[in-house]
């Protein structure tokens, strides 16, 4: 079985919204990352992913965002053996200002630009990969 994981590329004034995960984190803590969570077992019901994104981002970082978009999804398995698969969605910021409301989980909020994140060291390829995949969403949306 997998977990399913959703993370939103919140996307405001040309930058990202990337998080710096708390070091209590047991997966990537201590990087940066984009904000989402793991979808709870529901049972039968609609837009799973998109409510879990809504959900997890308010509750990790205060704000709430609109006009969600699927970007990619993509599979892994966490240190500790635990399969993932994880779907990304592009993002609009729509009210509150981002703060690390979520201290277990959230030690900082990171506002980015595109060519910042290519270029920065220490970011893993695939982030970089989802967010020029949702900047190409974000280019191709707005010459539509």
């Amino acid at each position: 079985m997998f977990v399913v994981n959703v993370e939103g590329a919140i996307h405001r004034d040309g930058k990202w919204l990337l998080i710096l995960r708390s070091e209590k984190e047991e997966h990537a803590g201590g990087t940066l990352s984009l904000v989402g969570g793991k979808c709870e077992i529901e049972g039968v019901s609609s837009d799973i992913l998109e409510r879990t994104l809504k959900r997890e981002i308010f509750e990790e970082v205060g704000c709430e965002v609109t006009g969600l978009k699927y970007v990619n999804s993509s599979s892994f398995v966490t240190e500790s053996g635990i399969n993932v698969i994880d779907i990304v969605f592009l993002c609009h910021h729509k009210t509150g200002e981002p703060y690390s409301k979520s201290t277990e989980e959230v030690d900082d909020v990171i506002w980015m630009t595109t060519s910042e994140i290519l270029v920065h060291t220490e970011l893993p390829v695939y982030l970089k990969e989802n967010i020029k995949l949702a900047e190409k969403l974000l280019q191709d949306n707005l010459h539509v």
